[in-house]
């Protein structure tokens, strides 16, 4: 059994590797989040408590951070906490510069500090980055490999980028054993109801308005979140520190792709009498909306073993029917109940793909 303490592990990747973790790997999680509004404690629900111990704090509070390390004595630092909205980043760059590069560097120097001790012989530390950081891709263009040349081109994508950076630059001055994974855009259970799939699967439930950004032709990887944490796992558990790990699911789609096939799924299973793509509305694109994601994944596949295993068509089934069967949940959040002090209720913005 490991101890690994995960930041943001209330948010929708990190709370299904941590219940990964706990569930299949009979590892001890300490999991630090601070619970802003896209972290909700429900998607923890009915963890073992001896294994998985909860704690509300910020990744930028030094002494927090040193006592939870010395507490606990992790094995490994996994760190997802970010804020990761493009469209809220455009809105308000403040918290992303605050939590996803300053945050990354206070957890950096005291996860830095732990290993000198030398409590953990074989700590590792690894940042899960995206494939925004590498900018955007023409028709046509090979997939991002881990060669490729930085880009940003959003106040979300440029603050990962930093923190890529910093990981990256403690390695290389202090030796610290990091390892970095750059992944395409996620989908499956527990996804806040503000990103492309969720948020047009409810509105479309509800009979609502599916907004689309421009002409819908915005291209993403789509990689199904179980798949995305075998990966994580693996490159825990045999990654060469230093190195970065692109993670892809091979299944390049448009947005307007997916909402139709999200509308048929729906239909299939609850018709209404009126095909859900009629819905489909496209309103203005946001500023500066990348065109085009694809991942190389060939470097963990060739280094470390790790293919995606969930086809998108299988990926999306499933995730619509896991929405279907927990209504509760997801209803939760949209009226804001899953936060007491939240108001007012999830507003219903246009899909762009994150």
């Amino acid at each position: 059994m490991k101890t690994l303490l995960v930041t943001g592990g209330a948010g929708f990747i990190g709370a299904n590797f941590v219940r990964r973790q706990i569930e299949t790997n009979g590892h001890r999680i300490v999991n630090l989040d601070l619970l802003t509004y896209a972290g909700n404690r429900e998607s923890l629900d009915g963890l073992d408590p001896s294994r998985h111990q909860f704690v509300q704090g910020d990744i930028g509070d030094r002494v927090l951070l040193d006592r939870l390390l010395a507490q606990h004595k992790p094995d490994a630092i996994v760190h997802f906490a970010a804020e990761s909205h493009v469209d809220r980043s455009i809105d308000d760059p403040d918290a992303f510069i605050r939590t996803n590069i300053n945050g990354t560097r206070v957890l950096l120097d005291a996860a830095l500090d732990y290993w000198r001790q030398g409590v953990a012989p074989d700590f590792r530390f690894l940042h899960v980055s995206t494939d925004e950081v590498y900018g955007t891709l023409k028709p046509g263009e090979p997939a991002f490999s881990e060669r490729h040349q930085y880009q940003p081109n959003s106040p979300y994508a440029a603050s990962k980028a930093a923190a890529d950076h910093l990981v990256r630059a403690w390695h290389h001055t202090y030796d610290l054993p990091v390892l970095t994974t750059n992944c395409s855009n996620n989908y499956g259970p527990y996804q806040f109801p503000e990103k492309l799939i969720p948020l047009m699967l409810i509105n479309a439930l509800h009979g609502e308005a599916l907004p689309v950004y421009g002409d819908g032709q915005q291209r993403r990887d789509w990689l199904f979140v179980s798949d995305h944490c075998r990966a994580i796992e693996r490159v825990l558990e045999a990654g060469r520190p230093g190195r970065v790990y692109n993670v892809g699911g091979n299944a390049e789609m448009a947005n307007l792709d997916v909402v139709r096939m999200l509308c048929d799924l729906l239909d299939a299973r609850v018709p209404t009498g009126q095909p859900r793509r009629e819905l489909i509305r496209f309103v203005d694109d946001r500023p500066g909306h990348d065109r085009r994601y694809a991942i190389d994944h060939g470097r963990i596949r060739d280094e470390l073993g790790w293919q995606p295993e969930v086809d998108f068509a299988r990926g999306l089934a499933a995730t619509v029917d896991w929405y279907l069967d927990q209504r509760d949940w997801w209803q939760r959040i949209r009226d804001g109940r899953y936060r007491s002090e939240r108001l007012g209720t999830l507003a219903a913005g246009p899909a762009g793909g994150a």
